[in-house]
């Protein structure tokens, strides 16, 4: 057995994995793909930057930004989804405050690191 301690939204899961050994296999399908949503309007710059830096955990592409600058935000709440590794990720509030800035639009790619959103 195999433990992992996994973060989802800011919750963290402590998860315990059994291999079983077995080779064979169930039949694999794609899941379904959702309607594209509508692409929305750049996010507007401030030209301030708050004191709360939002910075990415690990290299992405954003694929949708969920708050906008002048937003308030409560902490946990997603701010922007990112693709990783062919999975989707999100990026959320570290504390309760106001979007100042975001810094990426749909489409970015960013580097782990890189601060992509800006609190007050």
């Amino acid at each position: 057995m195999k433990s992992y301690t996994i973060t989802v939204n800011g919750n963290v899961y402590d998860v315990t994995v059994e291999e079983t050994g077995s080779t064979a296999s169930a039949p694999v399908r794609p899941a379904k793909k959702a309607a594209a949503p509508a692409k929305p309007a750049a996010p507007v710059a401030t030209g301030k930057e708050g004191s709360v830096k939002v910075t990415a955990p690990m290299p992405g592409k954003v694929l949708s930004i969920s708050a906008n600058p002048g937003q308030a935000v409560k902490k946990g709440e997603t701010i922007l989804v990112f693709e990783a590794m062919k999975m989707e990720n999100s990026v959320v509030a570290p504390e309760d405050g106001t979007v100042a800035s975001i810094s990426v639009s749909v489409g970015d790619s960013f580097e782990a690191g890189a601060v992509i959103a800006t609190l007050n």
